[in-house]
């Protein structure tokens, strides 16, 4: 028992420094790949290749001056910066990067008698757990916007509570539509439960993207909302809030609201790779190590694969990440809220109610494969952007007469009326 919590210890330990180089390396990966983007070269300067880029910008925060505003108060100011870093660290608790080490292993005299689940806890509710941890991280956002004492951060910690209570709706419904289907909310069990292949299409791995590309399309959506990544990151716009919730912020308490962003894209990474995308299962190639389906339990080796394996997987979604910054603009935020509550929530309740449907007429025997629910998912989406397309648009953008102007230009001998003074 005292070995198992050791070692549950130690593989927290370890996930945090590794999580924490992966943040100080991201910064640097982000800056390449807009520069990749803009056609630019990117840190080149600060040792080879500008690989020491992210550890100048560590020194410099640190020797910052350190400032509080006078109206600030000063508890809950120096209070944000760790609740919003501290949940985003949490989440990783409960991911399957490993798998499970059989019975029988030993390591450096650490002889298993048990198989052992390589994460640092497996509850049955990993599924709430991560869904409480991303309704906590808003919590920094707005503690730093009210307690600044500024107008700017004060907006900027309104639009995230909006933001929050709009997007957690179709995030929460997106992955119950997993443990839904699945019939388990143990994140350890939805990772399993996709290292196989379809009975009718041998060819493809049973991941869940397969099963729920609606849920996988909401939580990706959602998820870039939750860590305010661009084009969702109206809670810090730079263009109408100067910074948004962190404007009077600087030095290290800055840096952890930078730190934490880059935090939450590796957590929801993680639970984009454990939920949709087969978790550390190797697609083909596991038929040529193996000569099966990966199996769960394996030894050092097979922990270590597996380990690579979803990393890398994470790795390609956090430059996904990075790739949609730099390509789309930024919302306003009318569009924002009007994206969440007329398309992403009734989208969210149809593919929720179509998983119970699916999984009753599996019960019953009506139904006994699962690519069935691909199906249901492509004419549920269809339907819904057919009434969608019923409904009446929107007038915020309707098109004003100006005279002279050449995007609204005024028909030649036309009377344009003159404009109504308030």
């Amino acid at each position: 028992m005292l070995g198992n919590l050791l070692a549950h210890i130690l593989i927290a330990l370890v996930l945090l420094g590794v999580i924490m180089g992966c943040i100080s390396y991201l910064i640097l990966l982000e800056r390449k790949t807009a520069a990749w983007i803009q056609d630019r070269v990117g840190p080149n300067r600060t040792g080879p290749k500008g690989l020491l880029q992210p550890m100048a910008d560590g020194i410099k925060f640190i020797l910052k001056e350190e400032f509080i505003p006078q109206n600030a108060d000063k508890f809950l100011f120096l209070l944000a910066p760790v609740a919003i870093m501290t949940p985003a660290l949490c989440s990783f608790a409960v991911i399957p990067f490993g798998g499970v080490l059989k019975a029988g292993s030993s390591f450096f005299g650490w002889h298993v008698n048990h198989p052992f689940s390589m994460m640092v806890s497996n509850p049955d509710v990993g599924v709430l757990f991560v869904l409480a941890m991303a309704s906590l991280a808003v919590y920094g956002v707005v503690l730093a916007g009210w307690a600044s004492g500024s107008k700017y951060s004060f907006l900027g910690g309104l639009r995230a509570t909006a933001q929050m209570i709009s997007y957690e709706i179709p995030l929460a419904l997106a992955l119950l539509c997993v443990a839904v289907t699945v019939g388990s909310m143990r994140l350890e069990s939805i990772c399993q439960t996709q290292a196989g292949y379809f009975t009718l299409l041998p060819f493809l791995p049973s991941w869940n993207i397969f099963t729920q590309p609606i849920a996988f399309l909401l939580f990706t959506t959602c998820i870039f909302a939750e860590s305010n990544r661009a084009p969702f990151d109206l809670a810090e716009c730079e263009n109408e809030l100067v910074g948004g919730y962190h404007t009077e912020y600087s030095s290290m308490k800055f840096a952890l609201f930078f730190l934490a962003e880059y935090a939450s894209m590796i957590t929801g990474a993680a639970v984009a790779v454990t939920m949709f995308l087969g978790g550390w299962h190797l697609p083909w190639l596991d038929l040529l190590i193996y000569g099966h389906a990966q199996p769960a339990a394996t030894g050092w080796g097979g922990v270590i694969l597996k380990f690579v394996v979803f990393w890398f997987k994470m790795v390609l979604f956090i430059f996904f990440y990075m790739w949609v910054r730099w390509t789309l603009p930024r919302f306003r935020f009318d569009q924002l809220m009007r994206l969440a509550w007329r398309g992403m929530i009734p989208l969210a309740l149809g593919a929720f109610l179509l998983s119970i449907g699916f999984v009753y007429l599996q019960q019953e025997g009506v139904i006994v494969h699962r690519l069935w629910l691909l199906v249901g998912n492509v004419i549920l989406f269809v339907v819904m952007m057919g009434v969608l397309r019923l409904l009446p648009a929107s007038q915020n953008n309707r098109r004003v007469a100006v005279p002279n102007s050449r995007y609204n230009p005024s028909p030649a001998g036309a009377l344009v009326p003159e404009p109504i003074v308030a």
